[in-house]
């Protein structure tokens, strides 16, 4: 994982000499290695960090660029300056394993989701595959 500053010349590596962790067990997510960017701003911790998956996800509320569609990193929803990174990254594998289908970011992901769930595992699942280390 990458943490980004809105300055370019700022930046931290997580993690530079650990490997990245694959994504927790028992889930249709299970094997593969995702790589997601926090960016922050020069606002921030009021304002929430940008998160975005490279390459993007198929899931109900990533949308097509990457970009992490959830309540408590949205300005104006849930995020307030005492959330910290732990809390986020926690509300993501939350939401990877339940989507928020009320809100979705990508309307294909979240009718298969919706409408034929087992052909959505069956996708994700691939894509895992195709990510695991």
């Amino acid at each position: 994982m990458y943490a980004r500053h809105a300055d370019p010349g700022f930046g931290a590596r997580s993690g530079a000499k650990r490997r990245p962790r694959p994504r927790r067990a028992q889930t249709i997510w299970e094997g593969g290695m995702y790589t997601m960017e926090m960016i922050f701003s020069d606002e921030y911790p009021s304002t929430p960090p940008k998160c975005k998956f490279s390459p993007a996800l198929f899931h109900p509320n990533i949308f097509k660029s990457g970009t992490v569609c959830l309540s408590i990193i949205t300005v104006g929803g849930g995020w307030s300056a005492c959330l910290t990174i732990k809390h986020v990254l926690i509300g993501i594998q939350a939401l990877l394993d339940e989507p928020n289908t009320d809100e979705p970011a990508e309307p294909r992901a979240s009718s298969m989701y919706l409408n034929d769930r087992s052909e959505y595992e069956r996708v994700v699942r691939a894509h895992a595959a195709s990510t695991s280390p």
